[in-house]
C-alpha cells in the first residue's frame, strides 16, 4: 500500500488477469489504503494486513496461497526517518527480507522451477558520485546513511541465498521516483504542497545535490521486465536520465504550480528557504542503464517535465488524497 508497491501491485493485477495477486501489508503511516480501494472484490487480488518480519504468517501466507513468485518492496525509505531511527530500519529493511527469504525457501525447498524472489533496491547502497561518472551494477556498495545500509545489508542477503541455496533471486536498484500519490514527506510532494499552500521551501545546504528522478510508471515496468526476464541471480539498474540540482528541480516545480493555479511566474521563488544539510547528504546519484536497456529492452518513455505536470495536477486536484497519508 505505499507508493511504488501500489503502483505495481495494479499494474499486475490488472495486466495479467491469470495471475493471483496477494499484497501483503502492515499499514503504516506510509501506506494509503484507498490507492488501491478499486480493486477490491477482483478475482486475482487479495489484500493481507500484515509484518512483512512476522515469520509466522509468512509460512501460512506461503502455503496457503502457493507463492511462487515475491516482488518485495516492503520497505521504511526516507532517510530523514532512518537517521532519527534507524532501528526500525534495520528491523523492517533487513530482519524483514530476511524473514522473506526464509519462508521463500522453506515453501520452495530447493524446487526453484517457476520461482522468483525480487528485491526491490535502490541506487543509495552505491554511494556518492562526484560530478561525472554513473553507478553500473559493478559499483561498489557504499551506503553511507542508516537507510541505504539497511537496504544494502537486505541486497546481500538476497544475492547471498542465490549463492548459498540456488534460490532464483534478483535485485534492481533504482534512482529516484516520483509521481501520483507519493507520500507528502518526500521532496517533490511537500514541495508541491507547500508551493500551494504558500509555507516555506526548506532545500538542504545549497541545493546543488543531484538527484536522477524517475516517473513511477516507468519504474513498474522495469520492474515487469526484471520479473518475467531477468535471469536468476542478476541485477540491474533502472533510471531516468533525469539529473537535475535540487534547487532547480524546485524552482521548476514553483514554475508549474504558479502556472497551474494562474499566479505570476516565479511568485513562490520567495518561499525558497536554505536550511542545514542533512548529516551523511550524498552529493549525486545517477544510474547507467545500458544493461537493462541492452538485456531486457526497457528504457524510461515519460519525460521529465511531462510527468512533473502530471505530478502537480494530480497533487493539486486530490487534496483530500494528500491529507489522507499525512501523519
Amino acid at each position: 500500500m505505499g507508493f511504488i508497491g501500489a503502483h505495481v501491485v495494479r499494474w499486475f493485477v490488472e495486466r495479467y488477469p491469470e495471475y493471483r495477486v496477494v499484497n501483503l501489508d502492515k499499514l503504516t503511516y506510509a501506506a494509503a489504503p484507498e490507492r488501491l480501494a478499486d480493486l477490491a472484490g477482483r478475482e486475482n487480488y487479495s489484500f493481507m494486513e500484515g509484518d512483512v518480519c512476522d515469520s509466522e504468517l509468512l509460512a501460512r501466507l506461503f502455503a496457503e496461497r502457493d507463492i511462487d513468485g515475491v516482488i518485495h518492496l516492503a520497505a521504511e525509505s526516507h532517510v530523514d526517518r532512518s537517521i532519527g531511527g534507524p532501528g526500525v530500519f534495520a528491523q523492517t529493511n533487513v530482519m524483514g527480507t530476511l524473514a522473506l527469504l526464509e519462508a521463500a525457501r522453506a515453501r520452495w525447498n530447493g524446487a526453484w522451477e517457476g520461482k522468483k524472489f525480487y528485491q526491490i533496491s535502490t541506487d543509495e547502497v552505491y554511494g556518492a558520485l562526484a560530478g561525472e561518472g554513473f553507478f553500473t551494477e559493478e559499483s561498489r556498495y557504499d551506503p553511507h546513511s542508516p537507510y541505504s545500509a539497511s537496504k544494502a545489508a537486505a541486497d546481500h542477503f538476497v544475492r547471498a541465498y542465490h549463492d548459498t541455496y540456488g534460490m532464483p533471486t534478483v535485485v534492481s536498484n533504482c534512482t529516484n521516483n516520483y509521481g501520483p500519490g507519493q507520500h507528502p514527506e518526500k521532496l517533490i510532494p511537500l514541495m508541491i504542497s507547500n508551493i500551494a499552500a504558500e509555507r516555506p521551501l526548506p532545500v538542504y545546504g545549497d541545493g546543488t545535490n543531484v538527484r536522477d528522478w524517475i516517473w513511477v510508471g516507468d519504474h513498474v515496468e522495469a520492474i515487469d521486465a526484471i520479473f518475467h526476464r531477468g535471469a536468476a541471480g542478476g541485477t540491474w539498474l533502472a533510471g531516468g536520465g533525469n539529473e537535475m540540482r535540487n534547487i532547480d528541480l524546485v524552482r521548476m516545480l514553483v514554475r508549474l504550480v504558479d502556472e497551474a493555479l494562474g499566479r505570476p511566474v516565479g511568485y513562490g521563488e520567495r518561499l525558497i528557504t536554505f536550511v542545514q544539510d542533512r548529516a551523511g547528504h550524498d552529493f549525486r546519484y545517477a544510474a547507467d542503464i545500458s544493461k537493462i536497456s541492452r538485456e531486457l529492452g526497457w528504457q524510461p518513455v515519460t519525460g521529465f517535465e511531462e510527468g512533473l505536470r502530471r505530478t502537480v495536477a494530480w497533487y493539486l486536484s486530490t487534496a483530500g488524497a494528500v491529507d489522507s497519508i499525512k501523519d
